[in-house]
């Protein structure tokens, strides 16, 4: 067997409610973990000691709940199984990298499912698994000019809305002079519309 066990969690991205950290914080006490945290109004840090090594997990508050970010080295096959838990279970985002002699299995994780998984021998690595089509550069930048053109879409939906609520109020006040400024202003969103939807 390995003594030397590692496994290294990059990029690691979990999120949590307060409830979850407290079961969390429970569970590794039931399990025998030492462990103390610690909170301010920023992020949340459960010190777990592992043997003589300290892990340091940090939780940074959002505006509902919080986050799991950073990279970890876990050495304790314990932990590792908690954490690799936890990934799938809230459909986590990771890139999971095992120690084992001298190869390196590295597993990419996107809503806690595994969607590469390649080994490393040396200079030689081989892809033992992919899921789905392999993303070329061309067609990530055509998903990127899709999603980016939904968001400009959103933007002037939500313009749109602010001008029509505008020329409603000019027009109930019967200031003819802000009614025209706004048709013109809605005239101009409206082409921007249709070129974005072309």
């Amino acid at each position: 067997m390995n003594k030397s066990y590692e496994v290294e969690y990059c990029n690691l991205e979990l999120r949590f409610d307060r409830r979850h950290i407290q079961q969390l914080i429970r569970d590794l006490i039931q399990d025998g973990y030492s462990l103390y945290w610690s909170e301010n109004e920023s992020i949340f840090i459960i010190s777990v000691r592992t043997g003589r090594k300290l892990t340091k997990l940090r939780f940074q508050r959002l505006a509902t709940g919080y986050k799991l970010v950073g990279d970890y080295v876990i050495k304790d096959a314990k932990l590792a199984e908690w954490l690799e838990k936890l990934i799938g279970d809230l459909r986590g985002h990771a890139v999971v990298k095992r120690f084992k002699d001298r190869q390196i299995l590295i597993e990419n994780i996107l809503f806690g499912e595994v969607i590469r998984l390649v080994e490393i021998n040396g200079m030689e690595h081989r892809v033992i698994y992919q899921k789905g089509p392999v993303l070329d550069t061309e067609k990530m930048a055509e998903m990127y000019a899709s999603q980016s053109a939904e968001q400009q879409l959103e933007s002037l939906q939500q313009e749109l809305d602010r001008e029509l609520e505008a020329l409603y109020e000019a027009l109930q006040k019967g200031d003819k002079e802000l009614a025209e400024a706004c048709k013109e202003k809605l005239r101009k969103l409206r082409m921007k519309l249709i070129r974005l939807e072309w």
